[in-house]
């Protein structure tokens, strides 16, 4: 069988490797119009910031490294430029010497990726501005770097996130502009305001909601035009704000593509010509849990694409992609930041109803040196099954996800979660770690033992309920810093102050973190009095509001 792969990053790569794993026969080529295949292109900041110091590390496997292993005929600088479908050919250019020829296939896998998204605004050809795609272009942000001292960042989602943290470790100075209300898409805006206040912490200068309108090159220098009235001149602008599937092969064959503008595929990751598969960035997916139409550009969707093409190629269309969960993984300075499944925003968008728990716990035993706080947000609906989670935090924030998102493909709801038994050693975790703990909490919700209200509808509670914000810590943490309006009350003194509570009032309960607020909602309920807890504790609260809502 005659196999033709175009692009040969991520899913095209892992696809061509697995083909030969399954067959010496097999005629396996692949094209790709870059210099580079199976490159390590998540890694790009990292050699932009100095963290990966050699280049060459970056390059995964190399057109003679896959011919000597593989027996794979890989083709760099070559441009397919379009597919007959009938006779089954395409056509082909060689980049260095302009030559064009014809190669026929029996399969064809589509693995183009996809294209940062530059906006047609005034100037946006400079030189000065820069996108962070392959190898190239991290090369071109290197050799900026030896000279320019400020950068503006536009877009706040991983790359920008990443590129901004590498800059800054480097000793640039940064600003960030980003549309949106929070930086990191992905997650809900609570735990995207830990990523703020890091943010502010290491010096990056963030304008959110802002958007940039044109730029106007000024020889030594580019200024940036703000939707705010504003502008930054600065030395360089790497544009961050997203890519788009590069579908222009496949609309110019006829193959169909979806409602989000990537190339359709069925479960098999076949197009609409049986004969051509397609994978990674370029494809539209099923989202694994609402099953609506969606991209998600990440590397693990697009490499278990690969390998299955290679499968229902070689071994007839046995395995279906089940669609995606979006599970994806940040690291800016000491934090990480981590998702999978739904968020919040999503769910509220959508009308779909849902509940939270969030919990704060450290990584490891508390008494064990050098444990970090974790903050871990669960999602879940009336039945128990998860929608979502997100955590953020310096520590073990990976391992939680991880645990989480194996439990969503699973089946598993939030009823299961107790039950799931983790390794547990002082320097690793506690004997409960935080996933069982979020369990408890959530159960607790849906069994109506606890009830919550969130810092976003914390507010409109108060009025409608007339309640009494009790803030359950001691009067030193309350000197420090307490909700406005908040009377004090040590949860250690609070079954003595019973007598003086009006049974015939709401308290709303707040701690630093929850456990004391739990702790303080149980004796209140259990004495007959209606007590709901701010989901998230006082830490969360600060995050989300800073100074504007906390009276010292």
């Amino acid at each position: 069988m005659k196999i033709l792969i175009i692009g040969g990053v991520a899913g095209g790569a892992t696809a061509a490797t697995r083909l030969r794993r399954l067959s010496e026969e097999n005629e396996v080529i692949i094209f790709e119009k870059g210099s580079y295949i199976s490159f390590a292109n998540c890694g790009l900041p990292y050699h932009i910031g100095g963290v990966i110091h050699e280049r060459d590390a970056l390059l995964l496997q190399t057109p003679e490294s896959l011919k000597e292993r593989y027996n794979l005929d890989v083709r760099i600088h070559t441009e397919v430029l379009s597919i007959d479908r009938n006779a089954k050919t395409v056509s082909i250019k060689n980049l260095n010497t302009g030559d064009t020829y014809t190669e026929s296939y029996d399969k064809l896998l589509l693995s183009p990726g996809a294209e940062p998204i530059r906006p047609p605004f005034e100037g946006i050809d400079s030189d000065k501005i820069y996108t962070l795609r392959n190898i190239p272009d991290m090369d071109k942000i290197v050799s900026k770097t030896r000279s320019a001292k400020s950068f503006v960042v536009v877009g706040g989602g991983f790359i920008g996130l990443e590129v901004a943290e590498n800059l800054l470790e480097a000793g640039k100075q940064v600003t960030l502009v980003e549309l949106g209300n929070q930086l990191m898409a992905p997650v809900d805006f609570d735990i995207a305001s830990f990523i703020h206040e890091k943010a502010e912490q290491h010096g990056l200068a963030l304008l959110l909601n802002t958007g940039v309108e044109k730029f106007a090159d000024l020889g030594d220098t580019i200024r940036v035009f703000l939707n705010n009235g504003t502008s930054i001149d600065t030395e360089a602008v790497i544009l961050a704000i997203g890519v788009k599937p590069e579908t222009k092969l496949a609309k110019d064959a006829g193959l169909e593509t979806g409602t989000t503008g990537g190339i359709l595929v069925n479960g098999y990751m076949q197009t609409s010509d049986p004969d051509i598969y397609a994978v990674g960035d370029a494809v539209e997916v099923e989202h694994y849990i609402h099953h609506s139409k969606v991209l998600i550009p990440l590397a693990w969707p697009a490499n278990r694409q690969g390998r299955m093409v290679a499968d229902n190629i070689s071994l007839g269309n046995r395995y279906t992609y089940p669609g995606s969960l979006g599970s994806s993984i940040l690291k800016f300075f000491e934090l990480t930041v981590a998702c999978t499944g739904l968020s919040e925003k999503f769910l509220k968008r959508n009308n779909i109803p849902h509940k939270t728990a969030i919990v704060t716990r450290g990584h490891h035993a508390g008494y064990y040196p050098g444990a970090k706080n974790i903050v871990l947000k669960l999602i879940f609906d009336d039945s128990g099954r998860i929608f979502g989670a997100q955590a953020v935090g310096e520590k073990g924030i990976d391992k939680r996800i991880d645990v989480i998102a194996t439990a969503i493909k699973g089946n598993l709801t939030i009823f299961d979660l107790p039950e799931i038994e983790i390794t547990y050693a002082p320097p690793y975790n506690s004997a409960k770690d935080p996933v069982n703990i979020v369990g408890y909490t959530a159960e607790n919700i849906l069994n109506g033992i606890l009830d919550m209200v969130n810092y976003d509808e914390f507010d409109r509670f108060v009025n409608e309920n007339n309640a009494i914000i009790l803030d359950v810590r001691t009067p030193r943490e309350y000197a420090e810093g307490h909700i406005t309006g908040a009377i004090n009350l040590n949860v250690d003194e609070l079954r003595e102050a019973l007598p003086t509570l009006d049974k015939d009032k709401t308290y709303v309960i707040y701690c630093q973190i929850g456990l004391r607020g739990y702790l303080a909602n149980r004796i209140l309920r259990n004495h007959g009095f209606r007590a709901v807890n701010l989901n998230g504790g006082y830490n969360l609260w600060t995050k989300v509001h800073g100074k504007s809502k906390v009276q010292a």
